[in-house]
């Protein structure tokens, strides 16, 4: 399948181009949309986000993959392979995570060149076409890297800021649940919180974190919003209290 994972939004027709040229290059392969709001403009939040995500999909999966405030500029074009999953998009840091919790990844620079190319839309026109013909069975249209090119090593493994918030208004972190303390507390928008296995477990109106279903760490009130009654936005930072 293709697993398209976006900041595009939900509205206007950027993601209906991009599957247009997916139906058209590749027909009859599954187009899954897993995300269209990744954090806008941010391939360094959005990259906690993916390489949680992807975890669940098989091998052989395609993402095509679009959060690329850098569009027509210096910025590559790249396709990765990590543990069997094949990722497209731009070379800002979006694969940055994946690639480190692989066991194995290898990654290509893109020097295939469509007939015609927008400045400001690779993900229709660059972008789209290659995850098709990766869908296809074809191999990488590109150059491979080298050990560590184009990595972001000053990256943490585990991000203490929110990364995305959801419909409910619940908040999720870059850090994985497994790598903290069963004990922790986090620290966010001055209030101390504690753990919690559901929602249930806390009153209504009660302010917590719980591992979420993918595995973050994820800021909560129970029968409230956490992004209005915390002022939690994206970007916010996360103390983890021992």
């Amino acid at each position: 399948m293709i697993v398209l994972f976006t900041d595009f939004g939900l509205h206007g027709p950027y993601t209906g181009q991009m599957k247009a040229v997916l139906h058209e290059k590749a027909p009859g392969i599954s187009v899954v949309d897993l995300f269209a709001d990744a954090p806008t403009n941010d391939p360094k939040l959005s990259a906690y986000l993916l390489a949680v995500y992807a975890a669940w999909f098989p091998a052989r999966t395609v993402f095509l993959c679009v959060v690329d405030p850098g569009v027509g500029g210096e910025r590559p074009a790249m396709i990765v392979e990590a543990d069997g999953r094949w990722y497209v998009g731009p070379g800002n840091g979006l694969f940055e995570l994946v690639q480190r919790r692989a066991k194995e990844a290898r990654s290509w620079d893109i020097d295939w060149k469509p007939e015609h190319l927008s400045a400001s839309f690779h993900g229709r026109d660059l972008f789209a076409p290659v995850a098709a013909m990766l869908a296809r069975g074809e191999p990488p249209p590109g150059r491979p890297h080298k050990n560590g090119e184009g990595r972001q090593a000053d990256w943490p493994d585990d991000l203490a800021e929110i990364v995305y918030i959801d419909h409910f208004g619940n908040a999720m972190t870059g850090l994985r649940a497994a790598t903290l303390s069963p004990n922790a507390r986090l620290a966010a928008a001055g209030q101390l919180l504690e753990r919690a296995r559901t929602f249930s477990d806390r009153p209504p109106g009660s302010a917590f974190w719980y591992e979420n279903s993918n595995g973050l760490a994820e800021i909560a009130v129970n029968q409230g919003r956490a992004d209005r009654d915390l002022g939690l936005v994206i970007g916010s930072q996360v103390e983890i209290v021992a």
